[in-house]
């Protein structure tokens, strides 16, 4: 597993990736700053990643998972519940994402990162 460190305005996330290929593509490609998209308790923005295999796609997730978004090339982080949820909280994706990791930490507070504001992915050792 890599670790990475993401930062956003308002604080610092420990996350683990689980060793796919796409979640080493985008290791490798580390570090990078982007603009936040946010959609309820997902953060998503555009991270294209060639010829690499998103694996198995999924749309139910839990509260930290990270997530590649193979159709629009996009990583997604889940912190809290989106607007498909159900009574359980937990977040549900509009389309099929491929899990590759999770916030190892308390992520709740991503709720305040903002909208268009930068978010850095780094390597964390």
């Amino acid at each position: 597993m890599s670790r990475i460190r993401i930062r956003t305005r308002n604080g610092e996330y420990l996350a683990e990736l689980d060793g796919s290929d796409v979640s080493n593509a985008i290791w490798l490609s580390l570090p990078l700053t982007h603009r936040i998209n946010m959609l309820g308790g997902q953060i998503y923005f555009e991270m294209p990643v060639e010829d690499a295999d998103a694996g198995e796609l999924a749309t139910k997730l839990g509260i930290g998972d990270i997530a590649y978004w193979p159709k629009v090339g996009a990583l997604c982080i889940f912190f809290g519940p989106t607007p498909l949820s159900g009574e359980d909280g937990l977040p549900v994706s509009r389309y099929p994402v491929a899990r590759i990791g999770r916030v190892i930490e308390d992520c709740s507070s991503m709720e305040h990162a903002g909208d268009r504001q930068p978010i850095t992915i780094e390597r964390a050792f």
